[in-house]
């Protein structure tokens, strides 16, 4: 049995990543199934359906532009979904790699490297956000990059913390001996003992992804043009929906929100508690 069917076995066998995958994989068939299962098109307008009330026809209602939001709420699933892994990947891999190269060098670019991560642990993330998508413009892929591009430093933290323990263990040391390269040794050796940490990590990255990419949207930074919760309800808080006590305008994308994130926390936890044997042993005391 290979390494990965060892691991899908287990992972089958874990309540936790079982009920997250179940959860993921309902959101990614709402996606992609969307233009199958709605009623409606997602451009479709009827001037005469104006903030409809949930009934057979509209079972979320409709928007001001008599839209379907059962329509809008399944095509939402789509940029929550793209944002929240893209930039997680971005984040997740921007710091791997300071932190391998910060805990393994040591010294003056450890150092540096620090000090760069202090800068993007202590800032306002959300305020610097939405700044940055702001000059760059209201796209998906500028969400992605500034999302990605700001949420790497607690990833290259845990890394790099990891790494300054990992390089004095024997067969580092004994790699080192046998001439092999430095790179060699942080992908080759050092990486498989903080992958553990580091997969559970990203899926707490596309969780966080996911929630800021809809507070963006909602705050009115992101690309309000594209089809996302977060649009959603922006959307019923500036037509003053939301005042007016239009709750089914806004409950089902922030549920959906909630619960989406929610469905990576729990692979996240269980990946983590697969990978980690100290935690396998916990589980079992």
């Amino acid at each position: 049995m290979t390494e990965e069917q060892h691991f899908l076995k287990i992972f089958l066998h874990n309540k936790k990543g079982m009920a997250g995958l179940i959860i993921v994989l309902i959101f990614v068939a709402m996606g992609i199934l969307a233009p199958y299962v709605t009623p409606y098109s997602p451009s479709y307008t009827n001037p005469n359906a104006f903030l409809l009330p949930p009934s057979s026809k509209h079972p979320f209602g409709t928007n001001v532009l008599g839209q379907d939001l059962l329509t809008l709420d399944f095509y939402g699933a789509r940029i929550s979904l793209i944002v929240g892994i893209s930039a997680a990947a971005i984040a997740v891999g921007l710091g791997l790699i300071v932190g391998l190269f910060s805990g393994y060098y040591g010294g003056v670019i450890d150092e540096i490297l620090m000090r760069v991560v202090d800068f993007f642990i202590v800032i306002p993330a959300l305020v610097f956000m939405i700044i940055i998508a702001a000059l760059l413009g209201p796209s998906t892929v500028n969400v992605i990059l500034v999302i990605g591009m700001l949420s790497w430093a607690p990833t290259a933290r845990i890394i790099r913390s990891m790494v300054l323990s990992i390089r004095e263990w024997p067969f580092v040391e004994s790699a080192k001996a046998n001439n092999a390269g430095s790179l060699y040794i942080m992908f080759r050796h050092i990486f498989p003992n903080v992958s553990s940490v580091l997969y559970g990590n990203a899926m707490l990255a596309v969780a966080s992804a996911i929630f800021t990419q809809a507070a963006l949207v909602f705050l009115g930074v992101g690309n309000v043009t594209d089809i996302s919760w977060g649009g959603i309800i922006h959307e019923a808080y500036a037509t003053g929906a939301l005042d007016a006590g239009d709750l089914s305008y806004v409950i089902p994308p922030g549920f959906f929100i909630f619960i989406l994130i929610f469905g990576f926390i729990l692979i996240g936890y269980a990946v983590e508690e697969i990978l980690n044997p100290r935690l396998r042993i916990l589980k079992r005391q």
